[in-house]
């Protein structure tokens, strides 16, 4: 089988595994077992707890014990038969317990499917720049197909989602095993020091002040992703408590109106080396930053009436606003660093990104919601509460201007060669 069309299906399958259920999870704990909005909370930081260390500790596993393709096999299985225990679970706190443990399986493999993806690009002597993004958009489209098939089968609020998420993850468990050999990059620790030893030599890239800073930022627009994540699908339902948009299409299947923010992301996934080659890594995030502004500002002004343009433009300007972070962020990381810390170094992305953002994201924003935005009833101002999503967005914008120093080189981002390697290197 062709390599790019092996990267297309693993990444298909890794998103659509998320897609079954990441959206709807909210309609599922609020509709159906009625649970609060304060736990709910902790349901979502199960994300950044996994992510602030299996990432980093998976990526040290891959680059020095490991064969990647093995353990990201392993981890999507173990994830799988996580899934199917979620159904037979009745109480919050034990829901809490389980959730967090698939995502201690799950959070690792989204970096480790980028660095079996650069592992077999490179080793084909293919351009990760030019040749990754097509290969990542078809996971846009899994996560697309996941969220329209949950939709249209009647399992937003049914726990029978999580039963298709997980056997597409031991179906993807199984199908890595197939996948061409990512060996460790070394194995030979007799020259090492204690650093190379443990694993930890990613971390030297924070060594470097502007990788220091862009790590920082991702760490703040990691926490405006899970934002989006945890209450997008949840804004959409509570119309359906307002009589004059029950009948909406909006209200009947918000999943699938939410799709369009993935829908949006395959155009702009395809956009990405464009934009990185002609604008570079600074212009690229401050698009995202100011696309994140957008995103919340029209959710506060729209419905699902007159309104719904707003809610359609919001979800539009949401493929800017993941793709030119997460996807141009992992690029970059990549274009920074050497081959023996490709998946640790990815990993230190996803701990930042996922881990700490979401933690901060989605602890924070309970909180807040909670204390100033939900009112005796359980009501929530969903119009204040975009706004002060999107006044956090600019405010990030206009700091990641002043701050974050970065000179653009073309000819370094075509070639795809580390400008910060020789650094890494003698660190």
């Amino acid at each position: 089988m062709n390599t790019k069309l092996r990267l297309i299906i693993l990444s298909f399958l890794q998103f659509f595994i998320w897609g079954s259920w990441l959206i709807t999870i909210g309609a599922y704990w609020f509709q159906t077992k009625q649970w609060s909005g304060a736990q709910f909370g902790a349901i979502f930081s199960t994300m950044g707890i996994a992510s602030i260390f299996m990432p980093s500790l998976m990526g040290i596993v891959a680059d020095k014990y490991i064969n990647a393709e093995k353990l990201y096999g392993i981890l999507h299985i173990l994830g799988g038969l996580t899934l199917l225990s979620i159904p037979l679970v009745d109480n919050p706190t034990t829901f809490f317990w389980v959730i967090l443990l698939n995502m201690i399986f799950y959070m690792p493999t989204l970096s480790l499917s980028i660095a079996v993806s650069f592992s077999v690009l490179k080793t084909e002597g293919l351009d990760v720049v030019k040749d990754y993004p097509p290969i990542r958009v078809w996971g846009t489209v899994g996560f697309i197909v996941a969220m329209w098939t949950v939709s249209l089968l009647g399992f937003e609020k049914s726990a029978s989602q999580f039963y298709v998420a997980a056997g597409a993850a031991i179906l993807l468990g199984l199908y890595s095993f197939t996948l061409p050999k990512c060996p460790p990059q070394s194995t030979n620790t007799s020259s090492q020091g204690l650093m190379e030893i443990l694993g930890l030599k990613s971390f030297a890239i924070l060594r470097d002040r502007k990788m220091l800073t862009f790590f920082l930022f991702a760490l703040l627009l990691g926490a405006a992703l899970q934002l989006t994540n945890a209450y997008g699908d949840t804004f959409l339902h509570d119309f359906d408590k307002t009589p004059a948009y029950q009948d909406t299409l909006t209200v009947k299947y918000p999943a699938i109106i939410m799709s369009i923010s993935q829908i949006s992301e395959t155009l702009f996934i395809l956009a990405i080396p464009f934009f990185l080659r002609r604008f570079g890594i600074k212009q690229v995030m401050l698009f995202s930053m100011i696309a994140w502004v957008l995103r919340f500002g029209l959710f506060a002004y729209g419905n699902p009436a007159d309104g719904l343009w707003m809610i359609i433009l919001s979800c539009i300007v949401y493929g800017m606003a993941f793709d030119f972070f997460n996807i141009s962020g992992s690029l970059f990381v990549e274009t920074q660093t050497q081959p023996s810390i490709r998946a640790s170094a990815q990993g230190l992305f996803m701990m930042m990104t996922n881990g700490f953002g979401a933690v901060l994201g989605s602890s924070v924003s309970g909180i807040i919601i909670q204390q100033y935005f939900t009112d005796a009833n359980g009501a929530k101002d969903w119009h204040s509460i975009w706004l002060t999503f999107a006044g956090y967005s600019l405010a990030i914008a206009v700091l990641f201007v002043i701050i974050f120093k970065h000179k653009h080189n073309p000819q370094a981002t075509q070639e795809a060669q580390p400008e910060g390697v020789l650094a890494i290197k003698q660190a």
